[in-house]
C-alpha cells in the first residue's frame, strides 16, 4: 500500500504537519541495492535466483548461494584494496558472474561502470575505461584480448579480473579463482560485522553505477545512478506489472543496458523470481543462436526486447508457417485477421459485436497459435519492448499469435522506466500508464507547461531521476533543472492517462516557414510496411522538401527483380529496383494504399539509396538501436546537399544507380 497522508481522513485535531513529516521520514529510510538484495536472500533463500547454461543443461543457483558467492567475492575485492568510491568496470556477456559480480563490486563500496561488449578498444572502449576514471576491470575471457590491446594506454587500471581461466596472465591479470582464495582467506580473518561495514555504510545517494550512453556527440555521456534511483525504479516498475516468486525471465538484451538492469534482474529479484542469461557461444553469431534454443529450455514468463529483436522473432515464425506449405499460409493468415480484429488496438475498448468471434479465437488458437507458442517455451505471457518505438502493425502480430508485445518507455537518465503498457492496461500506439510515484509534464520549446492532448517535450520528477552525467557539470545543468529531468522526447499524455511518445524533441523535421514535424513515425512505417526497406532517415532542416536516405533490402529486391528475369548487374534491372522504393515511399501519398496516415508535407520528394547500413560499428546507430542522426546528417552532408540540386532530385541519379549495385 503506498502511504499517502491525503488519502487519510483524519481526526478533527490530528496534527497533519506531523503525518507530513512521518512521510517524508519514510521516503527518506535506506534502500539500497546492498539492502534489497539481503532483504530478498531472507525472503527468499531457497527459490533459485540464477540460471546458467555452460554445459548441457540450465543450472540453479538459489538465493543463499548467491549471496555466499557475493560475499566471497566482495571479501576479495576488499583484500584487493577495492575501496569505497572507486570506480570498477565490466565487460563481459551475460552470465552468473555479472550479476555477482556487480553486487560483489557494492559490498567493497566500489562503482559499476557496465561496457558493453560491442565497444571497439580503439576509441569507445578506452574513452570510457580513461574518462570513467577505472580503476579495477571485471572482464570475460573473450573480452580479455580487448583490454591487452590497449593496456599500456590505462595507467589507472590496477587490477584485471579475468572470469575464464586462461593459458597465461600477463601484468596485472589475475584469475577470478584466486580472487576467491583471497576472499576466503579475508572472510576467515574478519568477523561479518566488519566485512559488511562497508556495504552498510552505503546511503541512498551514494553512487551506484555509471552507465555511458552511446548519444549523438563524438564523446559518450556517463549517466551516474545512485542506489536509491535503482531502488526507487524498482518500486515504481512493479506499480505497472504483478510479478511474484514464480515467474522466470530470459534476459537476451546485454546486461550492461539499464533496461536490463532494473527489469532484468532488479525487479526479479525484488520478488524472489528466476533469472537466466543466454548461453554464451564461442561467436557472437553462436550465442544469437542459442536463444531459440534457450527460451525453450527456460520457458520464460515475460522477456525483454528491442524492435530488431522483435522483428526477428517475427521474421522466423512467418518462414516457418511458409516452411509448411500453401494451406498452412492461408489457415494462419485467416486466423491471425479474427484474432486481431477480436483483441483489437487496446483492452481498453468495449468488444460488443466482437464477442462472436470468441469460439473462432479458441479454435485457431488450438489448431495453429498454441502451437507457435510452444516454439517460445510455452508459458510466455509478453513481451515488453523498450529502446526504439515499437511499430503498431509488429505490436498486432503478436497479439494475434496470443504473446502480447507491450511498449515501454524509459531512458538511462531516469534508471530507465517511465511508463509502460502490461497486461492490465494497454493500448498499442501509446507507451502506457506512467510508474508511481511520478511526475510528468509536456512542456513547449520554451519551458512553459503545455495542457493534456498537447505535444511537447516530456519532462520528469521523480526519486529515479539520475545524480547527473560524469564530470560533466554543463550538460548536467541543460538535461536536470530543479529535479526536473528534461528528456528531449516528443510526447503528450492523452486524456485516457496514456503516454505517447512521438519521437526525438530536437530531431524533428523543420519545414522552410519553421513548421515541425517528428519524422519517427513515418520511418517506423516506411520500414514496418516494406520489406524492401531496412532502414531509412527523413530530413528536413528548413529545405524546401523532406528527403530521405534509405538503406535497401537488396535481397528482397533481387528476388522481386527475379520475377522479370532483371539483376542488380544491369542499369535496367537497377532503375527497376530504385522505382520500386520509389513505389513503396509513394503508398502513402494521395491514391496510395496508406493515403492520409501522415501529413503529405512530410513525406520525401526525393532519396538518396545509401550503399551502407547504419550499425553501431559506423556509429551511425547506439546500443538501444536508435539512430544517431547526428552522425548520419554529418557522415551524408554532401549526399543530403545533392538531393536539393536538380540533378539529385532525379531518383535515377548517377549516385543512386551506384549504390544499389
Amino acid at each position: 500500500m503506498e502511504l499517502s497522508w491525503k488519502n487519510i481522513n483524519f481526526a478533527p485535531n490530528f496534527d497533519k504537519k506531523a503525518m507530513r513529516s512521518l512521510t517524508n521520514c519514510y521516503k527518506k529510510m535506506k534502500k539500497t541495492l546492498v539492502d534489497l538484495f539481503e532483504e530478498s536472500v531472507k525472503l527468499y533463500p531457497n527459490n533459485t535466483f540464477l540460471l546458467e547454461k555452460t554445459g548441457k543443461v540450465f543450472e540453479p543457483t538459489t538465493y543463499t548461494q548467491v549471496k555466499e558467492k557475493v560475499y566471497q567475492l566482495g571479501a576479495g575485492l576488499q583484500a584487493l584494496e577495492v575501496k569505497k568510491g572507486d570506480n570498477m568496470a565490466l565487460l563481459s556477456e551475460g552470465r552468473n558472474l555479472w550479476i555477482i559480480g556487480e553486487l560483489a563490486m557494492f559490498y567493497a563500496g566500489a562503482v559499476n561502470v557496465p561496457l558493453s561488449i560491442k565497444l571497439e578498444e580503439s576509441n569507445d572502449l578506452l574513452f570510457r575505461l580513461i574518462h570513467g576514471d577505472v580503476k579495477f576491470v571485471m572482464v570475460s575471457g573473450t573480452q580479455l584480448k580487448k583490454l591487452r590491446l590497449i593496456k599500456d594506454q590505462l595507467p589507472e587500471v590496477r587490477k584485471v579480473i579475468v572470469f575464464d581461466e586462461q593459458d597465461h596472465y600477463e601484468d596485472k591479470e589475475i584469475f577470478i579463482g584466486e580472487l576467491l582464495k583471497m576472499g576466503d582467506e579475508f572472510l576467515a580473518s574478519h568477523t561479518q560485522e566488519e566485512f559488511l561495514k562497508v556495504a552498510n555504510s552505503i546511503q541512498n545517494d551514494d553512487y551506484a553505477t555509471i552507465t555511458y550512453t552511446s548519444g549523438t556527440t563524438a564523446d559518450p555521456k556517463g549517466v551516474v545512478l545512485t542506489h536509491r534511483n535503482y531502488t526507487s525504479n524498482v518500486e515504481q516498475s512493479l506499480t505497472l506489472v504483478h510479478i511474484d516468486q514464480t515467474w522466470r525471465t530470459l534476459i537476451i538484451l546485454p546486461l550492461d543496458h539499464c533496461f536490463a538492469h532494473v527489469v532484468g534482474f532488479y525487479i526479479m529479484m525484488s520478488r524472489g523470481a528466476t533469472v537466466a542469461t543466454v548461453q554464451v557461444g564461442r561467436t557472437p553469431l553462436e550465442t544469437l543462436k542459442n536463444i531459440p534454443l534457450n527460451i525453450k529450455e527456460v520457458k520464460p514468463h515475460f522477456i525483454l526486447s528491442v524492435p530488431a529483436l522483435a522483428k526477428t522473432f517475427k521474421k522466423n515464425i512467418e518462414q516457418g508457417i511458409r516452411a509448411k506449405g500453401e494451406t498452412t499460409v492461408k489457415l494462419f493468415n485467416f486466423g491471425m485477421k479474427v484474432r486481431q480484429l477480436y483483441f483489437g488496438d487496446s483492452n481498453l475498448d468495449f468488444k460488443g459485436w466482437r464477442y462472436l468471434l470468441k469460439p473462432l479465437v479458441a479454435l485457431f488458437d488450438k489448431l495453429i497459435f498454441s502451437k507457435i507458442r510452444e516454439n517460445f517455451g510455452g508459458e510466455l505471457r509478453f513481451f515488453i519492448g523498450g529502446g526504439a518505438l515499437l511499430d503498431k502493425n509488429l505490436q498486432k502480430f503478436y497479439i494475434g499469435i496470443g504473446i502480447p508485445m507491450f511498449q515501454g518507455y524509459g531512458l538511462s537518465e531516469a534508471t530507465p522506466v517511465l511508463s509502460s503498457n502490461g497486461p492490465d492496461r494497454y493500448r498499442f500506439g501509446s507507451s502506457g500508464k506512467l510508474v508511481q510515484p511520478i511526475e510528468l509534464k509536456i512542456c513547449d520549446s520554451e519551458g512553459k507547461q503545455l495542457p493534456v492532448g498537447e505535444m511537447g517535450e516530456i519532462v520528469v520528477k521523480g526519486e529515479n531521476v539520475m545524480a547527473g552525467y560524469w564530470k560533466n557539470p554543463e550538460s548536467t545543468a541543460e538535461t536536470v533543472k530543479d529535479g526536473w529531468l528534461y528528456t528531449g522526447d516528443l510526447g503528450y499524455m492523452s486524456h485516457e492517462g496514456l503516454l505517447y511518445v512521438k519521437g526525438r524533441f530536437k530531431s524533428l523535421l523543420i519545414s522552410s516557414d519553421g513548421e515541425k514535424y517528428s519524422p519517427e513515425g513515418i520511418e517506423e512505417a516506411f520500414v514496418g510496411q516494406s520489406k524492401y526497406i531496412d532502414q531509412v532517415m527523413l530530413y528536413n532542416n528548413q529545405s524546401p522538401y523532406t528527403i530521405a536516405l534509405i538503406v535497401p533490402n537488396k535481397e528482397a529486391l533481387k528476388r522481386k527483380l527475379s520475377f522479370k528475369n532483371l539483376t542488380l548487374d544491369s542499369e535496367e534491372g537497377r532503375k527497376e529496383a530504385i522505382a520500386k522504393l520509389e513505389k513503396e515511399l509513394n503508398k502513402y501519398k494521395k491514391g496510395g494504399e496508406f493515403e492520409g496516415m501522415f501529413p503529405e508535407r512530410w513525406l520525401p520528394s526525393t532519396f538518396a539509396v545509401l550503399a551502407e547500413p547504419f550499425t553501431e560499428q559506423n556509429q551511425m546507430i547506439n546500443s538501444t538501436m536508435k539512430m544517431v542522426r547526428g552522425k548520419i546528417e554529418k557522415f551524408y552532408a554532401q549526399r543530403i546537399d545533392y538531393l536539393y540540386t536538380s540533378e539529385g532530385k532525379q531518383i535515377f541519379n548517377q549516385k543512386n544507380l551506384e549504390a544499389i549495385k
